[in-house]
């Protein structure tokens, strides 16, 4: 198992799935990442090779009573899919066509956290300390990985925005 899987997985045994908005806001960090496909104009598809990863997906769906997912295997990629409206109705206030537009400023460090974590897990990866550590997360736009980016220097955390072409 990679270092980035394991600590993926320990990221899914300890985080609180009680607090509604947290959920919420975990689940913004997953849709602005990289791995998030827009089906049509009524679905989104999640992809992942995580078992872990596609449990917790599933689970904070259920959490926000959207029931309707389905989850598929193929090789060693796991997919979510889902209704588009069933989740836009329930975020509709804090992502407006796929970036995130609440100020930084209006929620606290919980949910600050909560979404750097759905991001992670979502699109990112990171190596084994032993040499140095290194973060990427991948996101489907600019905008939205420079509102991560503040948010980690807020911790001290210093980062940088590549293109990838």
């Amino acid at each position: 198992m990679s270092f980035s899987s394991e600590i993926k997985q320990e990221l899914n045994k300890n985080s609180n799935l009680t607090n509604k908005k947290m959920v919420e806001y975990e689940l913004m960090g997953y849709l602005i990442s990289g791995n998030i496909d827009f089906i049509g104009k009524n679905n989104i598809k999640f992809s992942t090779e995580s078992e872990y990863n596609i449990n917790r997906f599933s689970k904070l769906l259920s959490n926000l009573n959207i029931l309707d997912h389905e989850i598929d295997i193929q090789g060693k990629i796991f997919t979510i899919s889902f209704g588009k409206e069933d989740l836009l109705s329930r975020i509709d206030n804090n992502i407006e066509n796929g970036i995130i537009k609440e100020d930084l400023g209006n929620f606290d460090e919980a949910n600050k956290k909560a979404l750097v974590r759905g991001a992670f897990l979502g699109g990112g990866s990171v190596n084994n300390p032993e040499n140095k550590y290194h973060l990427e997360i991948v996101f489907t736009l600019r905008e939205n990985a420079k509102y991560i980016a503040d948010i980690l220097k807020e911790y001290k955390i210093e980062c940088k925005i590549l293109d990838k072409n």
